[in-house]
């Protein structure tokens, strides 16, 4: 395990602190669940924007589906005749 220095500034350093004691665990393990969330939500971010940078491309190239055909389908659920999932077009 590596160290890292980190400068805190005061009302961080007493808000942690007072948590730690809190949860009865200690800063350093704060520290390292905090940051273990943080890489977490950016890496889900940085997903999310790259999945909607693709949705983008698509609906450029003309690859979607109409309202109409996604209501068709929905409103034939759970009936006999019930339809396939639209397709996007193009």
């Amino acid at each position: 395990m590596s160290v890292t220095t980190v400068r805190l500034q005061p009302e961080v350093e007493s808000g942690l602190e007072a948590l730690a004691d809190k949860l009865n665990r200690s800063k350093n393990w704060l520290v390292n669940q905090a940051i273990r969330e943080f890489i977490a939500r950016q890496e889900q971010e940085q997903s999310r924007w790259s999945e909607t940078l693709t949705a983008m491309a698509s609906v450029a190239q003309g690859k979607v589906v109409s309202g109409q055909a996604v209501h068709a389908w929905l409103e034939s659920w759970g009936s006999p005749n019930e339809l396939p999932p639209p397709k996007a077009g193009k």
